[in-house]
């Protein structure tokens, strides 16, 4: 069940494969995007891997790139991704559509909640915005996508492996959706729609 509004007591959860490339880079940008939107209000962001080993440190590259943004992920250090991870999570955004399987696997209740980015920012700009709350908007993008309304997913590429020029390619391509995400999930009403005209 979702919580009616996502308070400072809530938690975003992001997931990739390793969680040393895009999850700690997305973390990042999430985090710092919240905090100046929202301030003390803004939900908790963490990060997880699916196949991670618990410890290790972000890749050189993912913090240079990130840096370049303005976020600061020199500290991190990966974490395999768990049960109870996801229970205590309100939102599970995967960066590919592999990881969000992942996570309905290991807690087929965190359906509801568990998206990849892109989808879910879709859906979200495809009309869930409308609802008044950032929970009743995830629920929204939830119903959404059970009625058929989504489209062909499509991956945060994994930059393991490339040059730098690769992670900031990925990074501002993580930085642009998550800018997306944090205002259709926080910007007001639309006056249109909340005055049911549309």
């Amino acid at each position: 069940m979702l919580d009616s509004r996502l308070d400072p007591m809530a938690q975003v959860l992001l997931v990739c494969t390793g969680n040393i490339c895009r999850s700690p880079m997305a973390e990042g940008l999430l985090r710092s995007a919240l905090e100046r939107r929202l301030g003390d209000r803004a939900p908790r962001v963490a990060s997880a891997g699916t196949i991670a080993r618990d410890g290790a440190r972000a890749m050189p590259e993912a913090v240079e790139a990130a840096a370049e943004l303005g976020v600061d992920i020199s500290r991190h250090s990966a974490r395999r991704l768990r049960r109870e991870h996801i229970r205590d999570a309100v939102l599970i955004v995967g960066m590919a559509a592999e990881h969000r399987q992942d996570v309905r696997a290991l807690v087929p209740e965190a359906e509801a909640r568990t998206f990849t980015l892109k989808e879910l920012v879709r859906l979200l700009e495809d009309g869930g915005h409308a609802e008044a709350t950032p929970a009743a908007r995830i629920a929204a993008a939830a119903r959404d996508r059970e009625a058929g309304t989504v489209r062909p997913d499509e991956d945060v590429a994994d930059p393991l492996g490339l040059p730098l020029d690769g992670y900031r390619a990925i990074a501002a391509e993580l930085d642009d959706w998550i800018a997306r995400l944090v205002s259709a999930l926080w910007d007001p009403i639309p006056a249109a729609l909340g005055s049911g005209d549309t």
